[in-house]
């Protein structure tokens, strides 16, 4: 299966009809955190189950505790043709403040921006029905020039990916045997520009604590007791102020175990990216990078880890003035992973620092707000190299390989229970608007999206 030009020239006279299948789809208003929509959510897994069974898939919707899975499984053209696995999700955000769009979120059509600039409208055009669609496409594209794909399918579409995919851990402990692949394929990512593709080889994990500090059992006058009492919140500001030295880093005991240095040619390249400039900050009214010192921009959000204290409460902050030293004081700390650091060695760290900080007659509780490891697929590993060639010859510019400072949940489940490493490759951009009212999906990333499969794919069959 060799005749690629074919396949790709096929992508492009099926483009209308594929444009009319995203319509399709986004019409169904399959908004997975309202109860209201759960017959949309069925609606939308029971239409990508019939149009992968259209191109030969053998698909079936499952149900579980919330809203339903769509998985698929195709035979490659060869028996032992590398294996993927491809996850997108169906379900999509609310439109509320909905007197905020420019259209109907549920009636999607394509918009001329002019400068050849055209674009695909409605909620999940970008996130992630149209990025998911690509992957479906770039199948039936190869389906119909060969009959058969040059590797060994299975998709996992899930429902819950917007309302914190609470069914999906359970499903891929129940199913681990059917779902398990060579590696992942996630298309629910980003370009670098509306002309330059890009691979995600990094996200950062992430660990959340909340810390409650008590000190006196009620509130008390602070012109009685002030300069005797314990002040809670005076307490926790000194804590939180010892997680950072004057240098930024942060000072809790093995926090930087497995945290490795980014290889010199790949800071090189990230450095180019923004000339040495912080436009990424001057958007946001700041001029100055904060965190560690001697890291470029790219670098500390992308390759470095961080603790961000996320708010803090205590006291009387009312209108008025209130003369109270207050019982509790309490804050919010989230920490960014990468590399290897253990999520449950940087809280179990946290947690004995706080605790050799408070004085004798205080306590601190604890509350856990989840806990990940970080991703990173190897700068040399085959895989990323074949896409990113791929990539390359289909944009006609050099594909980057790019980091993310949040987080992506589903890539540390299929690394934790399924054993597989994932290649992150999409084709959003960051003026989509996604989450937001006047959602959209340029047409280019959609048809360039499915073209870029079908090469990647090409690429993976060697």
């Amino acid at each position: 299966m060799t005749d690629l030009s074919s396949v790709l020239s096929r992508a492009d006279q099926n483009l209308p009809a594929s444009l009319e299948r995203l319509f399709g789809f986004v019409r169904i208003r399959s908004i997975s955190t309202d109860p209201a929509f759960k017959d949309d959510c069925r609606k939308a897994a029971e239409w990508l189950a019939a149009d992968l069974r259209e191109i030969g898939f053998e698909a079936s919707v499952h149900d579980t505790a919330g809203h339903p899975m769509v998985v698929g499984h195709h035979p490659g053209a060869v028996a032992d043709a590398p294996h993927v696995l491809f996850y997108g999700h169906y379900d999509v955000q609310p439109v509320d403040p909905v007197e905020l769009w420019e259209d109907d979120p549920f009636d999607p059509k394509v918009k001329d921006l002019g400068g050849g600039r055209k674009i695909i409208t409605g909620r999940g055009s970008s996130d992630d029905k149209g990025q998911l669609l690509t992957f479906v496409e770039a199948c039936r594209a190869y389906k119909d020039v060969h009959g058969s794909l040059p590797v060994r399918v299975t998709v996992l579409f899930e429902g819950e990916e917007e309302s914190g995919s609470p069914s999906l851990q359970p499903f891929l402990e129940a199913n681990a045997t059917e779902l398990k692949a060579d590696y992942a394929l996630v298309c629910d990512t980003g370009m670098w520009d509306a002309d330059t593709p890009a691979i995600t080889a990094s996200l950062r994990g992430l660990v959340g604590e909340e810390i409650i500090v008590t000190a006196a059992n009620r509130d008390l006058h602070s012109g009685m007791y002030g300069g005797a009492a314990a002040n809670p919140i005076q307490i926790l500001s000194k804590i939180l102020a010892g997680l950072h030295d004057e240098t930024g880093r942060v000072t809790l005991e093995g926090f930087y175990d497995g945290v490795e240095e980014t290889p010199a040619n790949i800071k090189a390249a990230w450095e180019k990216l923004t000339g040495g400039r912080n436009d990424f900050l001057d958007e946001v009214g700041l001029s100055e990078l904060a965190g560690e010192k001697g890291r470029s921009l790219l670098e500390l959000i992308w390759a470095r880890p961080t603790c961000e204290i996320n708010g803090i409460s205590g006291g009387y902050a009312g209108q008025g003035f209130k003369t109270v030293i207050a019982s509790k004081a309490s804050a919010k700390i989230s920490f960014r992973l990468v590399g290897h650091q253990d999520p449950e060695k940087i809280r179990d760290s946290f947690r004995a620092y706080v605790q050799s900080r408070l004085p004798a007659d205080c306590s601190v509780e604890f509350l856990k707000h989840g806990g990940s490891p970080a991703i990173q697929l190897a700068y040399d590993s085959p895989v990323l190299t074949k896409a990113k060639t791929a990539l390359s010859e289909e944009w006609q510019k050099p594909a980057l390989v790019v980091g993310v400072g949040g987080s992506i949940p589903i890539v540390g489940d299929f690394q934790n229970m399924l054993g597989m490493e994932s290649l992150l490759v999409g084709f959003g951009l960051s003026d989509d608007r996604v989450h937001s009212p006047n959602e959209k999906y340029d047409l280019k990333s959609f048809h360039k999206g499915i073209r870029s499969w079908a090469r990647i794919m090409a690429a993976l069959a060697g």
